[in-house]
């Protein structure tokens, strides 16, 4: 992204003559991550179609990943400066990240299973910082002022938690579910589909390996499994990484480090690990969302690694749910345990299937604009298209 200068087309100096669509409301979303983008990418297509809108792109912070994502998708970038100097009808984010400094009123949604995170603390601030959740008042509160405008949760339980640790917040909660989940689960008659796509036959048994980022991910406490699980007969293996191990590490240390894993369906991290998790016989995750909700699609889990959770999180609550692996025993010998998790898409979601008409009827309302007459859009997820071979 451009971080000098400005643009003229349709905001900034002459910007007024060059549309074609004048008089737009101006909708911000705010990208400070590849993981904010793809899901604020769920939420989008809630505005589709309609000729009253203009929709922007801006960066917090500069990142080439970030940038050659918004480019990819065809996103009208604004540099972050120039964002700053204008007002917005709409701000939309998946992080808290810088939002108090944009004029309009923000919409904040997590950009993970559960606005209540399960990691016990801060990373960057160690193991004597105080625990967090992600409804701290430190993070939703900002000079005295409530950060956004809405807060959208993902469960009615999570109310009574913002309630005791920021009630000033409670006027901008909106529990709106999980549009992440209700995608997926629309994309559940597509499973077949999604098989083919990856090259999976009929008589071949799918294990996908969903790894967080972090010292206590699958990907780093047990880099063999890739391996050990490609030596099995009449098995796929797949792997899915978190983008922040392909941003911080880079695509190319990625595929170094995979390189003897020849076979090894590498799913890219912009978009196809929901119709991978759909797809698979067996998942076998960690302590993040990607696992979570593959549990909440009915895949059968099982966990490599279990570091120290939150008690009461979702990670927490697949951890007592589903078995553990032992890494001092082959993998392929416990495939056969693993376990579906019951009723696990109503642990992270209260609106099940709602999510696109409660988040739709909130952006309108914050814009002050009437809804459109047409029905909310729920569609299936893409087609995966793994990287290829890692060679």
């Amino acid at each position: 992204m451009q971080e000098r200068g400005w643009f003229s087309s349709p905001l900034g100096v002459g910007g007024a003559r060059r549309v074609t669509v004048p008089g737009c409301h101006r909708v911000l979303v705010v990208v400070p991550h590849v993981v904010a983008a793809t899901r604020l990418l769920d939420l989008l297509p809630l505005l589709d179609g309609d000729h009253r809108l203009q929709i922007y792109f801006t960066q917090p912070e500069p990142c080439v990943t970030t940038a050659e994502f918004i480019s990819s998708i065809g996103g009208l970038a604004v540099p972050w400066h120039q964002a700053l100097q204008h007002d917005f009808d709409l701000v939309l984010a998946a992080s808290y990240r810088c939002i108090e400094l944009v004029s309009g009123p923000v919409l904040v949604l997590p950009h993970g299973a559960s606005t209540m995170k399960s990691r016990q603390r801060v990373r960057a601030a160690g193991g004597s910082a105080a625990p967090v959740h992600g409804l701290d008042r430190e993070l939703l509160v900002r000079d005295g002022r409530v950060r956004a405008a809405a807060i959208v949760l993902s469960h009615d339980h999570e109310l009574a938690v913002l309630a005791e640790t920021c009630p000033e917040a409670l006027p901008a909660a909106v529990v709106g579910g999980d549009i992440c989940l209700d995608r997926m689960r629309a994309s559940l008659p597509y499973r077949e589909h999604y098989r083919r796509a990856l090259g999976v036959r009929p008589d071949e048994q799918l294990v996908t390996v969903s790894s967080t980022w972090t010292p206590e991910s699958t990907f780093a406490t047990w880099p063999s499994i890739y391996r050990e699980l490609l030596g099995i007969d009449d098995v796929r293996v797949a792997a899915v990484l978190h983008p922040n191990i392909w941003s911080t590490h880079s695509a190319w240390q990625v595929r170094s480090w995979l390189a003897d894993c020849r076979g090894l369906l590498v799913i890219p991290p912009e978009e196809g690990w929901r119709a991978t998790m759909i797809a698979s016989d067996v998942v076998v995750g960690d302590h993040g969302s990607t696992t979570q909700y593959a549990a909440a699609v009915g895949a059968p889990t099982l966990l490599a690694c279990r570091p120290d959770v939150r008690e009461g999180s979702l990670a927490d609550a697949l951890a007592k749910a589903v078995p553990h692996l032992d890494c001092t025993r082959p993998a392929a010998d416990q495939l056969a345990a693993a376990a579906r998790a019951p009723e696990f898409a109503q642990a992270i979601s209260s609106r099940l299937d709602q999510a696109g008409q409660i988040l739709r009827r909130t952006m309108y309302q914050l814009m002050g604009l009437s809804e459109p007459a047409r029905a909310v859009p729920v569609s299936p997820v893409p087609v995966p298209r793994p990287v290829g071979d890692v060679h």
